[in-house]
């Protein structure tokens, strides 16, 4: 990090924290999970939050996006949702000037800087892939046009795990768009006291925005000049490779419970949310501790645990805590580990 970005590390640090300030206005608890939205949200990522009715998702993320000077929409997932009712579609009008007839693209919702996919499980595969430009491109394709979306763009998208009827599953491709897979869990009891207390009476809050999109973007260009070392990256190529099977160097846990893997994307999030949880932090280094403790949002909705996991009750969230605990996070210690030197050592030339 050079000496002139040192001013935006600060404003970062006082982001993240006048940001949590504004949102424990309306939410109570969740810290976790408002740290997990944030990091994506200054790694240029994307986030997938997944919990029962109840939880205030909706609310956290309206939330969010109050705290942040930029366009909001909220698009409501149900079974007869078009793609053109996302992207936005061309339609016949007349030139009032020539009195010529002309296409004319009208943008859909998703033409806004955070957007909010409230049950996304409740849309069927050819709609919901009408995302899959947006996330990764940052544009869609209407006809033979392409439009760009604005920036920052961010997708937020929520889905109730306990509810089968009139879902459908989120295709593999489609869970890879996104950075976190975000588990809101149930409030502590003193939690929900307060909710309850706060919920059932007269008083509201208001949040004030503490970021302008302009804002965002410097600070997103600062995370991704964050340095990581050799053994950094090494340690993120472990973590993920070792879901792989079949492969050199994977644990036999892995290749007993595990179907499928996660791909390169996975290593590339690790590294990147890292940067942003240290920078949150205060550091400018990345620690192995900052990409272990990324290892389940970023991992679990890349690996898919076969029949043999699941008769034993075994879930990602296992598979993931059982590899980070199995892997050496020292520098000497990786590299020299005699399972995992099958994975780092250069494949044979042939002579």
């Amino acid at each position: 990090m050079t000496a002139e970005n040192s001013g935006a590390i600060t404003k970062l640090s006082k982001a993240y924290s006048d940001i949590r300030e504004q949102m424990s206005k309306i939410i109570v608890g969740q810290e976790d999970v408002i740290d997990q939205l944030l990091i994506a949200l200054f790694s240029r990522g994307h986030c997938l939050l997944e919990g029962v009715p109840g939880l205030a998702k909706t609310l956290m993320i309206n939330s969010l996006a109050q705290c942040l000077s930029m366009s909001f929409s909220r698009i409501q997932f149900t079974p007869d949702l078009m793609p053109a009712d996302i992207t936005g579609t061309d339609v016949l009008s007349v030139n009032q000037e020539t009195g010529e007839r002309e296409f004319r693209f009208i943008q859909g919702p998703i033409f806004h800087n955070v957007v909010l996919a409230d049950e996304i499980n409740r849309t069927p595969p050819k709609t919901q892939a009408a995302l899959l430009e947006a996330m990764q491109e940052h544009q869609v394709t209407v006809g033979q046009t392409r439009h760009k979306l604005n920036a920052p763009f961010f997708v937020l998208a929520t889905q109730n795990p306990i509810e089968q009827e009139g879902t459908y599953q989120l295709p593999e491709a489609q869970q890879d768009r996104f950075m976190f897979k975000v588990f809101v869990d149930y409030p502590s009891f003193d939690e929900e006291k307060l909710i309850a207390k706060a919920t059932t009476g007269n008083v509201k809050s208001e949040i004030t925005p503490v970021l302008t999109g302009e804002e965002i973007l410097e600070l997103q260009s600062i995370v991704r000049d964050v340095p990581v070392s050799d053994h950094q990256v090494d340690y993120a190529l472990a973590l993920v490779r070792q879901t792989r099977i079949g492969q050199e160097g994977v644990p036999d846990f892995v290749n007993e419970w595990i179907s499928w893997g996660a791909g390169p994307r996975a290593v590339q999030y690790l590294l990147l949310g890292s940067k942003a949880r240290a920078l949150l932090n205060g550091r400018t280094n990345v620690s192995t501790e900052d990409i272990a403790a990324l290892a389940g949002p970023i991992l679990r909705h890349r690996i898919v645990t076969n029949f043999s996991a699941e008769s034993e009750g075994i879930t990602t969230d296992d598979v993931i805590e059982r590899l980070v605990k199995e892997t050496p996070d020292k520098d000497g210690e990786l590299t020299s580990d005699p399972r995992l030197k099958k994975m780092f050592a250069p494949p044979a030339t042939a002579s």
